[in-house]
Protein backbone atom coordinates (compact mmCIF):
# COMPACT_ATOMS: atom_id res chain seq x y z
CA UNK A 1 0.00 0.00 0.00
CA UNK A 2 2.55 2.42 1.05
CA UNK A 3 4.23 1.70 -2.07
CA UNK A 4 1.84 2.40 -4.41
CA UNK A 5 1.70 5.73 -2.62
CA UNK A 6 5.13 6.80 -3.45
CA UNK A 7 4.64 5.01 -7.20
CA UNK A 8 1.98 7.18 -7.53
CA UNK A 9 1.10 10.97 -7.46
CA UNK A 10 4.22 11.27 -5.32
CA UNK A 11 6.42 9.49 -7.69
CA UNK A 12 5.24 11.16 -10.18
CA UNK A 13 6.10 14.17 -8.92
CA UNK A 14 9.32 13.34 -7.76
CA UNK A 15 9.87 12.63 -11.44
CA UNK A 16 8.69 15.67 -12.61
CA UNK A 17 10.85 17.79 -9.87
CA UNK A 18 14.05 15.38 -11.29
CA UNK A 19 13.05 16.24 -15.00
CA UNK A 20 13.03 19.98 -13.81
CA UNK A 21 16.21 20.15 -11.95
CA UNK A 22 17.91 18.56 -15.11
CA UNK A 23 16.14 21.13 -17.24
CA UNK A 24 17.83 23.49 -14.79
CA UNK A 25 21.53 21.86 -15.97
CA UNK A 26 21.04 22.04 -19.60
CA UNK A 27 19.91 25.63 -19.11
CA UNK A 28 22.69 26.58 -17.68
CA UNK A 29 25.21 24.48 -19.68
CA UNK A 30 23.82 26.36 -23.03
CA UNK A 31 24.36 29.27 -21.55
CA UNK A 32 27.43 28.45 -20.55
CA UNK A 33 28.64 27.73 -24.40
CA UNK A 34 26.79 30.77 -26.04
CA UNK A 35 30.11 32.09 -26.92
CA UNK A 36 30.97 28.59 -27.82
CA UNK A 37 31.49 28.83 -32.23
CA UNK A 38 29.12 25.81 -33.64
CA UNK A 39 27.43 25.16 -30.25
CA UNK A 40 24.13 23.91 -30.49
CA UNK A 41 21.54 24.48 -27.49
CA UNK A 42 19.61 21.39 -26.28
CA UNK A 43 16.32 20.86 -24.16
CA UNK A 44 14.54 18.75 -21.59
CA UNK A 45 11.55 16.82 -23.04
CA UNK A 46 9.45 15.39 -20.48
CA UNK A 47 5.93 16.70 -20.00
CA UNK A 48 4.77 16.01 -23.36
CA UNK A 49 5.83 12.29 -22.86
CA UNK A 50 4.39 11.94 -19.06
CA UNK A 51 1.39 13.27 -20.65
CA UNK A 52 0.91 10.82 -24.01
CA UNK A 53 1.83 8.34 -21.14
CA UNK A 54 -1.26 9.17 -18.96
CA UNK A 55 -3.36 9.49 -21.37
CA UNK A 56 -2.41 5.77 -22.57
CA UNK A 57 -0.84 7.58 -26.09
CA UNK A 58 2.56 6.19 -27.86
CA UNK A 59 5.57 7.82 -25.74
CA UNK A 60 7.77 7.33 -28.42
CA UNK A 61 7.38 6.34 -31.93
CA UNK A 62 8.33 2.87 -32.43
CA UNK A 63 8.32 -0.12 -34.84
CA UNK A 64 8.22 -3.65 -34.67
CA UNK A 65 10.57 -5.13 -36.74
CA UNK A 66 10.69 -8.81 -35.50
CA UNK A 67 7.85 -10.67 -33.39
CA UNK A 68 11.01 -11.29 -30.75
CA UNK A 69 11.72 -7.82 -30.34
CA UNK A 70 9.93 -5.57 -27.49
CA UNK A 71 6.47 -4.58 -27.71
CA UNK A 72 5.11 -1.30 -29.06
CA UNK A 73 3.17 -1.15 -25.85
CA UNK A 74 2.85 2.50 -24.73
CA UNK A 75 5.19 3.25 -21.91
CA UNK A 76 3.20 3.39 -18.37
CA UNK A 77 4.04 7.32 -16.97
CA UNK A 78 6.40 5.19 -14.29
CA UNK A 79 8.64 4.48 -17.04
CA UNK A 80 8.81 7.83 -18.65
CA UNK A 81 12.23 9.25 -18.26
CA UNK A 82 13.21 13.34 -18.95
CA UNK A 83 15.18 12.98 -22.46
CA UNK A 84 17.74 15.62 -23.81
CA UNK A 85 17.37 16.75 -27.28
CA UNK A 86 18.97 19.18 -29.60
CA UNK A 87 18.15 22.11 -31.21
CA UNK A 88 19.09 22.24 -34.86
CA UNK A 89 17.04 24.90 -35.07
CA UNK A 90 18.16 28.17 -37.23
CA UNK A 91 21.83 29.97 -35.90
CA UNK A 92 21.04 32.84 -33.95
CA UNK A 93 24.63 34.08 -34.75
CA UNK A 94 27.10 33.40 -37.56
CA UNK A 95 29.25 31.16 -36.07
CA UNK A 96 26.50 28.83 -35.78
CA UNK A 97 25.63 28.98 -32.53
CA UNK A 98 22.23 29.17 -31.46
CA UNK A 99 21.83 30.22 -28.13
CA UNK A 100 19.83 32.92 -27.23
CA UNK A 101 21.03 33.83 -24.04
CA UNK A 102 18.13 36.09 -23.18
CA UNK A 103 16.03 33.71 -24.26
CA UNK A 104 17.50 30.77 -21.62
CA UNK A 105 17.73 33.54 -19.03
CA UNK A 106 13.40 33.76 -19.68
CA UNK A 107 13.24 30.01 -19.83
CA UNK A 108 15.30 29.52 -16.79
CA UNK A 109 12.97 31.69 -14.89
CA UNK A 110 10.07 30.09 -15.75
CA UNK A 111 11.54 26.50 -15.02
CA UNK A 112 12.32 27.79 -11.59
CA UNK A 113 8.62 28.93 -11.16
CA UNK A 114 7.90 25.34 -12.19
CA UNK A 115 10.08 23.61 -9.65
CA UNK A 116 9.01 25.54 -6.85
CA UNK A 117 4.82 24.64 -7.95
CA UNK A 118 6.08 21.19 -7.99
CA UNK A 119 8.44 21.50 -4.89
CA UNK A 120 4.94 22.84 -2.78
CA UNK A 121 2.82 19.97 -4.40
CA UNK A 122 5.11 16.82 -2.90
CA UNK A 123 5.38 19.06 0.41
CA UNK A 124 1.22 19.13 0.56
CA UNK A 125 0.93 15.85 -0.40
CA UNK A 126 3.36 14.56 2.45
CA UNK A 127 1.86 17.15 5.34
CA UNK A 128 -1.25 15.34 3.91
CA UNK A 129 0.15 11.87 4.71
CA UNK A 130 1.78 12.78 7.97
CA UNK A 131 -1.54 14.25 9.47
CA UNK A 132 -3.57 11.81 8.36
CA UNK A 133 -0.76 9.52 10.38
CA UNK A 134 -0.46 11.31 13.43
CA UNK A 135 -4.60 11.88 13.48
CA UNK A 136 -4.87 8.17 12.98
CA UNK A 137 -2.96 7.59 16.23
CA UNK A 138 -5.86 9.60 18.13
Amino acid sequence: MLEKLFTGTIGLLEKSLSAASLRQRVMANNIANANTPGFKKSDVVFEDLLSRALNGGPVLQQVRTHERHLSKDAASAAQVQPQIVGSNATAVRNDGNNVDVEAEMANIAQNNLYYNALAQQVSGKLNALKTAINQGGR
